[in-house]
């Protein structure tokens, strides 16, 4: 069927006046909202741990045709979460052409579309909206004006056209009347100057906007959303209380529950997927991500959100995973380029020369600030191993792995050596390429995995003080705890006090 022109065509199409007059954004969003629910479809496709949680809760505000608000700490995918509610909008939606605010060619607000339909009657040109296009996003920030979001007075267009000043000819549109018949977002709201958020309560309450104080009036038909973060109440700024009680809901937004939810949030996320892009791909060098480094990876941003050093009030975002992972994987990648490695295997030692994509992620408390942004992420990838290591070895004897070291064996294990050179040294470690089956890694894999799991294996050990590291990657035996020698017991109320007892 071919797309409607004309007002004309429009009518007899299925996109007709009884469908279109008086069905309002929030009224399209609940119908497609209520379709899916029907369909059993995936509501936001590629949000992860959310199901049971926030998801619900958008899906009652939505219904209850409410703007909402999602509040939660940075990393949390809430701008993600406000895009993707434009699948919710219909594929297509008609405008009159040239409308600034996307009118409703059945029910135009603004009085160049009126006075047009008036003329053309039929003829009226009509254009298409994509859900996209029906997106507006505003990042809120202190010097943000009325003028930006509502609109202005245009002197320019007066003098051009010969209108008066207060004629509705003149009016420059802010950002929420060009999201007309669609979605606006405003982005850490908080930051908005109260003035600002003051010029919010028409359009959410009685639905319409007042420009520079002329007697111009558009009822907008716009679903508002928002975002922010809840420490920002009482930080940077706040939101007012009249509009907080004309938001319908409030969402709290939260971090993955489990690692497992965070290894898949950061899978989806990170590229990792760089063998179309690698010169050399003819090669057929290819990457493999074991799994436990994958884990060490995601629980650092689970131990630093219970550290005391770190702030947990700024929160430790998703992006702290998924950027160090892509920052292993290039360690891995630069080192197999080197070396002509056909296998790309990051190892435990990569995540160490991830810092620069660890440190930057943290808010550090006055303790954390006195030790420094480097030792603590090192103290953080640590715990995280020694975490990950219980997950995967947790009751395997390593007694024999200890000694070797304990009986004076060491080794040096650097990020840049090639995997058959490591593996030659490694293989000298009595017990150790035996345990390496609890990874699913055995003799017949390939260098670079059995170099990747038997690092892991030490790694664990050096993060349980079973034995020693240095900071040039030489592994040694670990420091032995002193023995306290046997203190006498004396009794104060006995003869001889200060003596030894069954002593004279």
């Amino acid at each position: 069927m071919s797309v409607a022109r004309t007002l004309g065509e429009l009518r007899r199409s299925p996109f007709t006046e009884q469908r279109l007059g008086s069905r309002r954004v929030k009224d399209e969003l609940r119908e497609n909202l209520m379709s899916r629910l029907r369909e059993g479809s995936s509501i936001f496709p590629g949000i992860i741990g959310y199901d049971d949680t926030v998801v619900p809760q958008i899906v009652n505000a939505i219904l209850s045709r409410h703007n909402f608000i999602l509040l939660g700490l940075r990393g949390q995918a809430k701008s993600r979460i406000l895009r993707a509610l434009t699948a919710l909008l219909d594929p297509q939606m008609p405008y009159v052409a040239g409308c600034e605010i996307h009118d409703n060619p059945y029910a135009p607000i603004c009085r160049r579309c009126r006075e047009l339909v008036a003329k053309e009657g039929d003829a009226t040109p009509i254009a298409w909206l994509t859900p996209e296009h029906r997106y507006v996003e505003k990042l809120a920030t202190p010097d943000v004006t009325i003028a930006d979001l509502i609109g202005d007075i245009d002197p320019i267009k007066a003098a051009r056209g010969g209108h008066e000043l207060s004629s509705e000819f003149t009016v420059h549109y802010g950002l929420l009347p060009r999201a007309n018949r669609g979605i606006f977002a405003i982005n850490e709201l908080p930051d908005l100057a109260g003035k600002i958020q003051v010029g919010l309560f028409n359009i959410m309450q009685e639905g319409d906007v007042q420009i520079k104080g002329y007697p111009i009036r558009l009822p907008l038909d716009v679903a508002i959303v928002f975002s922010a973060n809840p420490e920002d109440y009482t930080a940077r700024g706040k939101i007012i209380t009249p509009l907080k009680d004309r938001i319908g809901s409030e969402i709290r937004t939260h971090y993955p529950a489990t690692v497992e939810e965070g290894i898949a949030i950061t899978a989806q996320e990170a590229w990792l997927d760089r063998e179309n892009d690698r010169e050399n791909d003819r090669d057929g060098s290819r990457l493999h991500v074991p799994k436990y480094v994958r884990e060490a990876i995601e629980r650092i941003a689970f131990v630093a959100r219970d550290d005391k050093k770190i702030d947990k009030r700024s929160g430790v975002s998703q992006r702290l995973p998924i950027s160090a992972i892509e920052n292993v994987v290039s360690n891995a990648e630069r080192r197999a380029l080197t070396h002509r490695e056909k296998l790309i295997v990051p190892r435990i030692s990569d995540i160490y020369a991830a810092l620069p994509a660890i440190t930057g992620k943290l808010e550090l408390e006055y303790e954390g600030e006195m030790k420094g942004a480097d030792y603590v992420s090192r103290e953080l990838i640590r715990t995280a191993i020694a975490k990950t290591f219980d997950t995967y070895l947790h009751g395997v004897n390593m007694n024999q792995v200890v000694q070797w070291f304990d009986l004076g064996g060491e080794i040096q294990l650097s990020d840049n050596a090639a995997a058959e050179d490591v593996l030659e040294g490694l293989s000298q470690i009595q017990g150790l390429m035996e345990k390496l089956g609890k990874l699913n890694v055995n003799t017949k894999d390939s260098a670079e995995m059995q170099v990747s799991a038997a690092e892991f294996v030490l790694e664990g050990l050096h993060a349980h003080k079973k034995i020693g590291r240095n900071e040039e990657r030489v592994f040694t035996a670990g420091e032995k705890p002193m023995k306290v020698a046997e203190k006498p017991s004396f009794e104060r109320d006995e003869p001889g006090f200060g003596r030894k007892r069954g002593f004279n």
